[in-house]
């Protein structure tokens, strides 16, 4: 098989992104059109080593064989039908994630965002059911939860952009990890807590124990729901299915999404068996969520991922992961679990620099704060793919010392 896809080259689609699409990306001089596995090949046949996996979403690497089957069988049978009718894909994803997390029903979604605000919904409505008028749902600054209307509310660092607003009242948030302020923040008034078990766009910062703890605890304490966005966490990022499997917690409701089509689009909400009523018909819906394409590609991915010596596989080659990167020139510390890596730069290291250094020399990563740079590998690479990707990383990190 050729690297070179036919097409109209880098040029022309340069072009034609500037004259007709919205300039909401700044975009890298690339154009991907072939992936396999770890790999990826642009317009002009160079291939590449994906440390990003399209920012965490193809996390079985890129055209795994099975999910392309499954995509292919299901495209072939019956590629969409209203939600008004019963889905076999649907429901049987349904009981995977339910059966696999908290126990409770599943809203299917197309994206993260929209899984996050069928959430949002719910905290409201069930504080409404208590009495609550003025609902209120508390999150971490520094955290991301989407770019809709209610995730973007939740999204302290979005939110403050004024020429987007007003935005949708009653929401606020603590600095992160700081639980005596969560604690304090969670009253009477408060529908949700709404946490990243690791902050991912903030550039890979874990919350710990301990403020996962008072969430839980203030929750219960109010009446309130807690939250938990494993939207990049999710689907084994960590080494663990749900990344709240590996924290002293469980949440009442978990939103998914990114990894869990293996590159189709999907997102959902799970629900625990207490809250699993609270919307109702009527409450929520979409036209194209939960189709039996998406479904069919996320059930090939769980059969991939839901897997003891794959995340097992995960946890170690993370860790090797992180301590070779530890070893390099430049690196000031890692933080993370699993594959999912926060690489702290040296001081006076410029991360984007760096990103974009590491591109040229074919690794793709991604830059999410100026002095940090992010790691979302497939979780199929192996410890070849791992010594590459370091070396990389510090043949271009002693260039830009030595520059």
């Amino acid at each position: 098989m050729s690297d070179v896809a036919e097409g109209i080259g880098l040029e022309q689609t340069q072009a034609l992104e500037r004259r007709y699409l919205m300039r909401t990306y700044r975009r890298a001089p690339i154009d991907f059109v072939r992936g396999e596995g770890p790999l990826l090949w642009d317009a002009e046949g160079k291939k590449y080593l994906d440390f990003l996996s399209g920012i965490s979403v193809c996390s079985v690497g890129h055209c795994h064989p099975e999910v392309v089957k499954a995509v292919r069988d299901q495209a072939h049978r019956l590629m969409h039908v209203s939600n008004l009718y019963f889905s076999e894909p649907m429901a049987q994803l349904a009981q995977r994630l339910s059966d696999s997390s908290l126990g409770g029903r599943v809203f299917f979604a197309n994206s993260g965002t929209e899984a996050n605000e069928c959430a949002i919904k719910i905290a409201r409505k069930h504080a409404h059911r208590r009495g609550v008028t003025e609902p209120e749902i508390v999150s971490f600054q520094s955290d991301f939860h989407g770019r809709t209307y209610g995730s973007l509310a939740a999204t302290p660092g979005l939110a403050a952009n004024e020429a987007l607003g007003p935005m949708l009242p009653g929401f606020r948030s603590v600095p992160h990890n700081d639980a005596a302020a969560l604690r304090e923040a969670v009253g009477e008034r408060t529908a949700a807590v709404l946490l990243e078990v690791i902050q991912g766009e903030a550039g890979v910062f874990v919350t710990s124990d301990e403020a996962l703890l008072a969430a839980r605890e203030a929750c219960d304490a109010a009446g309130a729901l807690l939250i938990l966005d494993e939207i990049q966490t999710g689907v084994g990022r960590t080494g663990s299915l749900w990344a709240h499997q590996q924290t002293p917690i469980r949440p009442d409701v978990m939103t998914s999404a990114k990894a869990l089509g293996g590159g189709m689009p999907i997102g959902a909400c799970v629900t625990a068996p207490s809250c699993a009523e609270v919307l109702e018909p009527g409450d929520h819906g979409s036209t194209f969520a939960g189709g039996p394409v998406a479904c069919a590609a996320a059930l090939a991915v769980l059969d991939l991922v839901d897997d003891a010596v794959l995340l097992r596989h995960v946890r170690e080659l993370g860790a090797y992961l992180c301590e070779k990167l530890d070893e390099l020139d430049g690196v000031r510390a890692t933080r993370g679990r699993g594959l999912m890596v926060g690489v702290a730069l040296e001081a006076g290291l410029d991360a984007a620099a760096v990103g974009a250094d590491l591109l040229e020399r074919g690794l793709v990563v991604n830059a999410p704060r100026p002095d940090t740079l992010r790691l979302l590998p497939p979780l199929v690479i192996d410890s070849d793919h791992v010594e590459l990707a370091v070396g990389l990383i510090g043949e271009s990190l002693l260039g830009f010392a030595a520059g």
